[in-house]
């Protein structure tokens, strides 16, 4: 059974599916990791289960990279055949070229190739899958840890950034596993063989090509150390993008009836402009790299085009090795380029997965009970007794506030806002913990039950209604997924929501969009007590849930929250007061404690706080 929003709150461990993303990776590094090590040891642990097939692509990456080294050398044999055949024809020492031996040199060259392509094939399928599966784990690690956490997360971090790390830096991470790591060995692979390579054709040529490296070292270090305090801010403004878009869309309305137009489009423009600047800097410094690096490397060109050239005359040296030496010379320049990319990337790879897991390990709603009460046979007896709370430990605003309600009551909880009614509904169900004092249902302290189950034994109908796009029949049933489509009828029938359901196209399958906006406020209002009613909740919550209707939808709303109420322990938050003149017991709050309590008669008649209020609404409403 799952329960979700103002009439259900979702249990713990429900795994959820994130909606889609708000914006994929922008291909560009982030900040430093705080910790590179400890995070890089994170992720192999998590690449672990995987070992086997990331063997085998290693092992296919050295593979192809061996077969793909062999190639030059092989190319100059040809080439000095060629080379010696010609002279030959020219001196009469020979009959000409040795086709054959070139054909056959060319055959067995295409075969390495081939093969070498086949295993690149092969080991980037299978390190996409790697890539791909870790990412899977980490959205749906993230996802359900999304359910785990406690509200007061979710009050000091913004939608958007918690979408970014679902989003752009799992991304990141797929990204680097699925491209980076098999380049990196591909490219150290790459690096020992064509040296050795090298070597074996001339230790001369060698060294003086060796000899330039250092020159490309510095330049890249100096772009690299240049460089880093961009990268920096990247990913951190992305997230506040993000938030700031999510955040203005979702308050479209407000923003638009306000004319907040130009405020938005300034504070994005400024938070725009600062993640352009960033990336730009960054991305344009570290594509000064590669040009240094093939700079550095045609300046070998150069010396081994002299050295080879004196080496030739010596006859030290075969002609077709010298072109199989300035091949290798400009393959070794590809390789130090890839490592010194990878290297950087790792560094931004380590940054985002560091916020990734940053996230997985906050602090989860505790859940370490040995032996749970069970929720059976609960009947709906609530007590408060001296409890305290407040947001910030610092600043206290439920002050010994104590009470007891019987099985069945309808107790109704008023005062001026910011009294404390809502923040008691909330510690009720356990989204906030107690500073002190105790919350007890049916003589069981809420601590000694599961979350996922205490949780289960209420129903909410909040004033801000939420429905999700889907059908009308989808939207009720989320108050108990199994239901059937006869109990759902019947829900909507006790909501007085069967009628007005008839009228719209398609009935129970019509589909409300995004924001339900094709449907009234009260009629959404009405589905949501519906979906109340089906969850068939213990303890019933009703946060000003007729506060945002005209009248007569009202009257519907009281008929179907007469129907919901019945037998069950109701606790209403209302500011008219009007609507809770029936209520069993009224709990009167001000500055966080009960400052009154009885019915609606004994309380008008004690002419105090109560009858203060009610006579202020009661002439306002006159005076209009």
């Amino acid at each position: 059974m799952s329960k979700n929003s103002e009439n259900k709150i979702p249990r713990k461990n429900k795994k959820q599916s994130m909606g889609g993303p708000m914006g994929g990776p922008m291909g560009a590094q982030v900040e430093k990791a705080k910790n590179f090590k400890k995070t890089i040891r994170k992720l192999l642990a998590y690449m672990k289960p995987y070992l086997p097939a990331i063997i085998v692509a290693l092992v296919l990456a050295i593979g192809s990279a061996a077969f793909s080294i062999a190639g030059p050398k092989i190319l100059g044999n040809a080439t000095t055949k060629i080379f010696e055949g010609l002279i030959g024809k020219v001196s009469g020492e020979s009959t000409g070229i040795d086709f054959d031996y070139i054909g056959e040199k060319l055959l067995f060259l295409v075969g390495l190739y081939a093969i070498s392509s086949l295993f690149a094939f092969i080991q980037g399928y299978t390190m996409a899958g790697v890539a791909q599966k870790v990412s899977y784990r980490l959205r749906k690690e993230i996802s359900e840890k999304i359910n785990r956490l406690p509200l007061k997360y979710f009050d000091k971090m913004t939608h958007g950034e918690v979408l970014s790390r679902v989003t752009n830096d799992v991304d990141t991470v797929s990204q680097t596993l699925n491209q980076s790591l098999s380049q990196i060995i591909t490219s150290i692979t790459m690096l020992i063989g064509i040296l050795i390579m090298m070597l074996s054709i001339s230790w001369l040529m060698t060294l003086a090509s060796v000899l330039i490296l250092p020159l490309s070292v510095v330049f890249i270090s100096l772009i690299v150390k240049k460089s880093q305090k961009y990268f920096k801010s990247q990913q951190e403004y992305l997230g506040h993008v993000n938030g700031h878009v999510e955040e203005i869309f979702s308050g479209h309305n407000i923003m638009k009836a306000f004319n907040g137009e130009k405020k938005a489009v300034e504070t994005f423009d400024q938070l725009n402009n600062t993640l352009y600047t960033s990336a730009w800097k960054s991305q344009f410094l570290s594509g000064m790299m590669m040009p240094i690096i093939f700079f550095v490397g045609n300046l070998g060109y150069v010396m081994v085009s002299i050295l080879g050239g004196w080496l030739a005359i010596k006859k030290t040296i075969e002609v077709g090795d010298i072109l199989a030496f300035v091949q290798y010379v400009r393959q070794f320049s590809q390789p130090l380029g890839q490592v010194a990319q990878v290297a950087n990337i790792l560094q931004s790879t380590a940054a985002a997965a560091e916020r990734v897991f940053e996230f997985l390990e906050e602090q989860e709603e505790t859940e370490d009970i040995e032996k749970p009460v069970t929720i059976d046979g609960i009947k709906g007896e609530v007590e408060f007794k001296n409890v305290h709370f407040g947001y910030n430990p610092e600043s206290i605003i439920i002050n010994n506030f104590s009470a007891h309600i019987k099985p069945g009551q309808r107790v109704a909880i008023v005062g001026p806002t910011g009294a404390g009614k809502t923040t008691m509904v909330k510690l009720l169900m356990r989204f906030y913990e107690l500073n002190s004092g105790d919350i007890f249902i049916d003589g069981n302290n809420i601590v000694d039950f599961k979350r996922g189950e205490l949780r289960d034994l209420f129903g909410m109908v909040l004033q801000d209604t939420w429905l999700f796009n889907g059908t009308i029949m989808d939207n009720i049933r989320y108050g108990r997924i199994d239901a059937t489509d006869e109990e759902v009828i019947k829900a909507a029938k006790a909501a007085h929501a069967h009628h007005f359901i008839k009228t719209l196209p398609d009935g129970y399958n019509m589909v409300l969009n995004e924001e339900a906006s094709n449907v009234s406020q009260g009629q959404k209002q009405l589905l949501t007590i519906a979906r109340a009613i089906l969850s068939d909740p213990k303890i019933l919550i009703l946060d000003e849930a007729t506060s945002s209707v005209d009248t007569r939808t009202e009257v519907l709303i009281q008929k179907a929250m007469e129907n919901l109420m019945k037998n069950r322990t109701s606790f209403i938050i209302a500011h008219r007061l009007s609507t809770i003149r029936d209520a069993d017991l009224i709990l009167v709050m001000k500055d966080g404690d009960i400052v009154e309590q009885g019915t609606h008669e004994e309380l008008v008649s004690a002419k105090g706080f109560y009858a203060s209020l009610y006579n202020s609404q009661f002439e306002t409403n006159e005076a209009s």
